[in-house]
Formats: C-alpha cells, structure tokens, sequence
C-alpha cells in the first residue's frame, strides 16, 4: 500500500513539472494555434531529431510547420526547403513568402508562435496565369 502512494505522489510531481516546463516553453502562445498537443509533439520531435522542421498540420489547402527560433533569419529554413521542393524564391511581402514553379505560385506566412518557436504554413498553390485573372469589363 506504501508503495502505491509514493508512486502516486510521484507521478503527481513529474506532471506539474512537465506542466511547468511545457508553460514556460509555450507561454501564452500555448493555446493560439488551437489544440496545443500536435505543437507539443513537433516541439518534442524537434528536439530529438537534426531536423530544422516539423510538420503538424496537413490539409487539402495547407501545410503547416514548426520550427525553432535562433540567431538565424526564420526565412532561410523555409527558403532552404522550398528550394529543395523545386520551387523558386520570388519575394517577400510582409511576413509572406512567394515562391514559384511551372507557372504556379506558393505563398508562405512566416509568424513568431512563441520564444522559442515559429510557425510557417504553405498555402495552397495557385495559377500565376494571366487569362484566369479576373478583370472588370
């Protein structure tokens, strides 16, 4: 029975540090993005990995990664990986990236999620072609 409770107040003191550490990591940006825990994940992932990016969010439209923040210009990471991916830097507006590739265009919004983490999400590809622009008759 002893060691039932000694384990249990165990537990009870590893989870308010982990709480601890994930507030101080996250701070007030915890909650911004939505649900927390896939941020969690990729943060953890981060850490353990040599990568400079995880990937936390997927849908038809967007893609969305966490990096961590350091010294560096956020945008290099994303640039870097873009390049790889084929695409070619246009410029920059704003905290927005455009990139190209075969006549289509990518935009990336770069943003601080916290201290020690940004995010950049990749937006849906779309044609650069003139005659799908819309003009007024």
């Amino acid at each position: 029975m002893e060691w039932i409770r000694k384990m249990a107040i165990t537990l009870v003191i590893v989870s308010v540090i982990g709480s601890v550490i994930v507030v101080s990591s996250f701070g007030s940006a915890l909650f911004q993005e939505g649900n927390p825990i896939p941020l969690m994940i990729s943060a953890i992932k981060l850490h353990l990995s040599d990568s400079e990016f995880e990937l936390f969010s997927k849908t038809e439209k967007r893609s969305k990664y966490l990096s961590e923040s350091n010294g560096n210009s956020h945008y290099n990471v994303v640039k870097k990986y873009m390049k790889s991916k084929g695409w070619k830097f246009q410029e920059q507006m704003g905290s927005g990236l455009i990139f190209t590739k075969n006549g289509e265009d990518a935009i990336v919004v770069v943003k601080q999620y916290s201290r020690n983490y940004f995010i950049w999400e990749i937006q849906q590809r779309f044609s650069n072609n003139k005659s799908l622009t819309y003009t007024n008759p």
